[in-house]
Order: C-alpha cells, then sequence, then structure tokens
C-alpha cells in the first residue's frame, strides 16, 4: 500500500507539474521520481537556481542534469524530485497538486524573496498536519 501510495503521489505531482508547463523528461512518471527540465518552462533558468529558491521557499529537491544538457552538471538544466518522503508523512494525491503550486509559484519568482517567503509559510501550514515520526 506505501509503495503503490507512493507511485501514485508522484504521478500526481508529475500531472500537476505538466498542467503548469513544466516538461518531464519521460512524459510522467511510473515510480518514485520524476526528471524536469526547466528550459521549456523558463529558458534562463537553471537547476541550481532553482534548487535554492526552493530550498528557501522549505521545499527540498535536486538539481539534475537533462538529455542533451547545455549546462553543466553543477549548473543543470533540470530537477529531479521524489514522493518517499512526503508519502511517509501521509501526504497524498489532494496535497500533491498543492506542491505543485507551490513550486510553480516559486520558479515563476526565483528571486523574489516575498514569494519565496509567502511559499514558505504556505509550506509550514501543509506540513503541520503531517508529523514526520509519528
Amino acid at each position: 500500500d506505501y509503495a503503490r501510495q507512493i507511485v501514485a503521489n508522484a504521478q500526481a505531482l508529475a500531472e500537476g507539474l505538466g498542467r503548469n508547463g513544466f516538461r518531464l523528461v519521460s512524459g510522467g512518471t511510473d515510480n518514485h521520481l520524476m526528471l524536469v527540465d526547466l528550459r521549456t518552462f523558463d529558458e534562463e533558468l537553471t537547476g541550481k537556481a532553482a534548487q535554492h529558491a526552493l530550498d528557501q521557499a522549505g521545499i527540498t529537491l535536486n538539481k539534475n542534469t537533462v538529455p542533451d544538457d547545455p549546462r553543466s552538471p553543477f549548473v543543470t538544466s533540470g530537477l529531479r524530485i521524489g514522493t518517499p518522503a512526503v508519502t511517509t508523512q501521509g501526504m497524498k494525491e489532494p496535497e500533491m497538486a498543492v506542491v505543485a503550486e507551490l513550486i510553480t509559484r516559486v520558479l515563476r519568482a526565483p528571486e523574489d524573496q516575498s514569494v519565496l517567503d509567502a511559499v514558505r509559510g504556505e509550506v509550514v501550514e501543509l506540513c503541520a498536519p503531517f508529523a514526520p515520526y509519528t
């Protein structure tokens, strides 16, 4: 049941990101993670900058190279996002839709501290009912 929920959450998050203009390298996901190519969302946005902005907003993920990436592995054009941690906390598909929206808001304004602060507050509210080690 846990493994099925991890995949369901990944698929829901992938669909939410797709609706917001992100391109998933494989067109979706059949497992616990997804690789997002940022170039179609914002040609100038790097994986490194996206990871940093999302970290400041309380969302943890990793920069990652994508196929035919013109950037170095230290900068990248993509993000790798997984769902095991949030699934372990008890989140399900409705929360993944919210996470997709929060990621989108941050990456539309990655240098706007007021957006990062607002999203960080919303992340705290989203996570509050989902204690990590209950």
